[in-house]
């Protein structure tokens, strides 16, 4: 039997909400070296490389086909905003926000370096994803999640106060052996 490069799968997508700073269950920084900040004139260059990094193993692809100037156009609008984990001054995860005219604010990416995985990282990233969500808008802090990102994840935001609001599921076509028909 040939192994086929990319398989069809279905996919649950999660939708998520954190109504509010009320709601929010925050985590503490499990290691004293760690620290977030907002990445001013985030380098086109340096996004592409946490958003490759990060989601080399969670089947990312939106954005792998955008050029510099799109990710510059992007990273320029005011309602965007980069933040950078560092563990000891390298880099180690990230999440973008996008803060919306009425109101809501969406995490729009988020995750770790897989080397940062395991450690209490995301569950400290995603409570200072949720504080600088807040203090951007009005309205509720979303997200989403989906089947293909890391087992963590779900759990993660569920933990921090997020509630589901929504699933849909949906076709993704994802690098990997599948079988070939034709075989």
């Amino acid at each position: 039997m040939r192994l086929d490069p990319v398989a069809r799968v279905a996919v649950v997508r999660t939708h998520l909400e954190l109504p509010g700073p009320e709601a929010l269950r925050p985590a503490q920084n499990p290691d004293p070296r760690a620290q977030v900040q907002r990445i001013e004139d985030c380098p086109a260059s340096f996004f592409r490389y946490l958003y490759e990094e990060v989601g080399r193993h969670l089947a990312w692809t939106d954005r792998l086909g955008w050029t510099d100037e799109q990710n510059a156009v992007r990273l320029a609008d005011p309602g965007v905003s980069v933040h950078l984990l560092t563990v000891s001054g390298a880099p180690a995860g990230y999440f973008e926000l996008e803060r919306h005219d009425d109101g809501p604010v969406d995490i729009a990416y988020f995750g770790l370096l897989p080397e940062f995985h395991g450690r209490g990282l995301g569950k400290y990233l995603l409570t200072r994803a949720a504080e600088e969500a807040l203090a951007l808008g009005a309205g509720p802090v979303r997200v989403h999640t989906c089947a293909l990102d890391s087992p963590a994840a779900l759990p993660n935001y569920l933990a921090r106060g997020f509630r589901k609001v929504r699933e849909e599921t949906y076709r993704a076509e994802i690098e990997g052996p599948g079988p070939n028909p034709s075989s």
